[in-house]
């Protein structure tokens, strides 16, 4: 046992660097959530890939160790909807609890999943528990027409710490692309995706296509799943497997969204997001979009 020999591999640079098959991956990944390998062997791990970066068939290997170990949300009468959620709030407000109720209200059952990256963010978890939707103490069935928050931790201890694993080295590592793409669930479900950095958008989607997932992938805010207000972001959709172009991108950003708060505390963003499901003001229209997107998805998972 041990994950020295694939250290060996992908640790020999960026033009060095050989990649995995979805088979090794699957071992590697696997003993790093089984705890079987050494702190030193895992920081070499994600330095090593860091470096290098993930193709699709490793991203892959590394899903399959993740959903054999993840304790997972019952199938619900619909499709789950999906939603991480690790980033939040920066310069904006995070509206990913604002997506979530929107679907909700569509009849969806949805699963926010997340946890902190980094301790000065205010969190989609944050302002869902404003919402009066507190955080799941134990992995249950999300009915219909409800938004549940799981943090990573309960759906697998071992992935919360390998996020961890940044507080220490101070980069991402695969952890931080897993739990944006995993199926956390026993029934069908969309992923809903988001890439900050281009170079991202090929390999998610290249491992959406080979996984089969279905799944919706575009440009977020600010890493978060839902979509930047302010913009019209190419939006690409994924039933099982097969890609689709939903949404094409077009340029400029909107300087004034209506009733948008310019800060980005819990509380100022709970009342934005309760008046905005109350009718008080509009659903901005790159949300509302997503929002038709998604649902139109989850008819075909």
């Amino acid at each position: 046992m041990g994950i020295s020999q694939y250290i060996k591999e992908i640790g020999r640079g960026a033009r060095g660097a050989k990649p995995l098959t979805r088979e090794q991956a699957t071992d590697l990944f696997g003993q790093v959530l089984d705890g079987t390998v050494t702190d030193l062997e895992i920081g070499g791990f994600c330095l090593a890939m860091r470096i290098k970066g993930e193709t699709p068939e490793e991203m892959a290997g590394f899903l399959d160790a993740t959903h054999a170990r993840l304790d997972h949300v019952p199938a619900a009468d619909r499709p789950l909807i999906v939603l991480p959620s690790y980033n939040g709030a920066r310069r904006l407000p995070v509206l990913t609890p604002l997506l979530a109720l929107l679907l909700a209200r569509e009849g969806l059952p949805v699963l926010v999943h997340g946890s902190a990256t980094e301790t000065s963010r205010v969190l989609a978890s944050n302002v869902l528990e404003a919402l009066d939707v507190p955080a799941l103490s134990a992995i249950r069935k999300i009915p219909c027409g409800e938004v549940g928050f799981a943090p990573t931790e309960l759906l697998n201890p071992a992935l919360k710490r390998l996020l961890d694993v940044r507080r220490v080295v101070g980069l991402r590592n695969p952890g931080h692309s897993v739990v944006k793409l995993m199926q956390p669930t026993t029934g069908p479900c969309v992923v809903v995706a988001s890439y900050t950095h281009p170079e991202y958008a090929r390999t998610m989607g290249e491992t959406f296509e080979l996984m089969g997932m279905t799944a919706l992938l575009s440009r977020g805010l600010e890493g978060e799943v839902v979509s930047d207000p302010r913009r019209t972001a190419q939006i690409d959709g994924f039933v099982r497997g097969v890609r689709s172009e939903l949404q094409a991108q077009e340029s400029g950003t909107s300087s004034e969204v209506r009733g948008l708060p310019k800060e980005i505390d819990v509380t100022t963003t709970a009342e934005y997001t309760r008046r905005v499901l109350n009718g008080e003001l509009p659903v901005p229209e790159a949300i509302a979009t997503q929002v038709r997107h998604i649902t139109q998805l989850a008819s075909h998972a």
